[in-house]
């Protein structure tokens, strides 16, 4: 079974309800149930953790016991795929098309939102297994090109990811994304860092706000 068609778990049920996740590229992350439960609390409940940040499987142990929805994403490999899913991710991001990935992602039945950008790689990522897909770069092209591939795709869940503020998301949704990606603009590396909760928070909440 397909699980684009069926994206029953609760990462993607939550991901559809709040409208976005958010990914943070931190270079380490000293607090990770602190920046979890922040954005969680300020109303976008998935978190994708990346392999770029340093110790990033034992900060999804960590945040695992917050609130949000702690998923992985810069997955590459098979053996990263596994390694997250052991670690508790609840769902594997892509940066690209990556079959042995999408493979690990199905035999565990966790939801694995794949990166593509052409009709193609979407439809090959869905032919993967992909719960939904992740349309990167987004700026690239922006709204009007998800438009379009909801032409022949009007389905799939596309989820766009670069690019994406405040400004601009809700032009994203009003394109046809089921959801979209919140990036350094809310969870600026520095931040991060240095613990900068309330600023998190605060730029979270307005890009929630954005969205209606």
């Amino acid at each position: 079974m397909n699980p684009l068609l069926s994206s029953s778990s609760e990462a993607m049920a939550v991901i559809r309800a709040d409208r976005a996740l958010t990914v943070v590229r931190a270079p380490e992350i000293p607090d990770p149930v602190a920046l979890a439960e922040t954005l969680a609390g300020a109303g976008i409940r998935a978190v994708e953790l990346t392999f770029t940040t340093l110790g990033v499987l034992d900060a999804v142990r960590r945040a695992s016991a917050s609130a949000a929805i702690v998923g992985v994403g810069t997955v590459t490999t098979r053996a990263q795929a596994e390694a997250a899913v052991d670690a508790g991710a609840r769902f594997l991001v892509t940066p690209a098309l990556r079959t042995e990935v999408a493979e690990v992602a199905v035999a565990h039945q966790v939801p694995v939102v794949m990166g593509a950008f052409t009709p193609s790689e979407v439809l090959t990522a869905v032919e993967l297994g992909a719960a939904a897909v992740k349309i990167f770069p987004a700026r690239a092209l922006g709204p009007a090109y998800l438009q379009d591939l909801h032409g022949p795709f009007p389905h799939v869940h596309l989820i766009p990811s670069g690019g994406v503020n405040a400004g601009n998301a809700r032009d994203y949704l009003r394109a046809g994304a089921v959801a979209v990606t919140a990036g350094t603009d809310v969870v600026a590396p520095a931040d991060v860092v240095s613990s900068r909760w309330s600023r998190i928070g605060a730029n979270a909440e307005r890009f929630v706000h954005s969205l209606d």
